[in-house]
């Protein structure tokens, strides 16, 4: 399974790419108001430079005409570049029209199966299911997951599964488990991902030996 790094942080970004730990980024509004002001342009510009992957980016337009406008321009900032639209009926036009031109593009918002074949005729390259938010309206989050996997095998779509809204290190694993295609994570989870209590007890036991039979390398 594919792991993006759901964060519009450069800091966050190189730390996990350095590592070989992530294939792609996903940013929203929200993410990106909490690090940037005015023309974000340069700053993706950077996010798609740091990373060998997709990197999606949202538009913040609502209508089909300047959903399609606002795409083109960010597809324009990097090869790398996903241009990101909500499941709406205009964002499914627009993801049509994108898709036209080539374009990759992010269907984000998804709640239900019904919405996630829609995405899917519709052309997405990915499709963006909110898992913690279900989970917080006492919905079963990983449930969508397995639903969408099973309605895109039956029927042979393209459109890869991108389980989004994690919340904790088990969100990821049920996530691989079911089959999604890719997961976005935050920096948090990402790194908690490599603990483990019986690494670190395991490891201290072993630096302890090494000590106090005094070898040297």
């Amino acid at each position: 399974m594919k792991i993006f790094l759901d964060t519009a942080d450069l800091n966050e970004i190189r730390r996990a790419a350095d590592a070989g730990l992530i294939d792609g980024i996903t940013t929203n509004p929200s993410l990106v108001a909490k690090v940037a002001k005015g023309d974000v342009t340069d700053m993706y510009r950077e996010i798609c430079e740091a990373v060998d992957g997709p990197v999606s980016l949202e538009v913040v337009a609502i209508t089909r005409d300047d959903m399609i406008s606002e795409g083109k321009k960010l597809a324009a900032i990097h090869e790398n570049a996903v241009v990101k639209v909500p499941l709406t009926e205009d964002g499914l036009k627009a993801c049509r029209a994108l898709r036209a031109e080539g374009i990759r593009v992010n269907v984000t918002l998804c709640f239900s199966v019904s919405q996630a074949h829609l995405a899917a005729k519709a052309g997405a390259s990915f499709i963006s299911p909110f898992v913690g938010r279900i989970d917080d309206v006492s919905g079963e989050g990983m449930q969508l997951i397995h639903q969408i996997r099973q309605v895109y095998d039956n029927y042979g779509f393209a459109t890869e599964i991108l389980a989004a809204s994690i919340r904790h290190p088990m969100h990821v694993v049920e996530a691989m488990l079911i089959g999604a295609d890719c997961c976005t994570i935050p920096s948090k989870v990402l790194w908690q991902l490599s603990k483990h209590p019986l690494t670190d007890k395991g490891l201290e036991a072993f630096l302890d030996d090494w000590n106090a039979a005094g070898t040297a390398i």
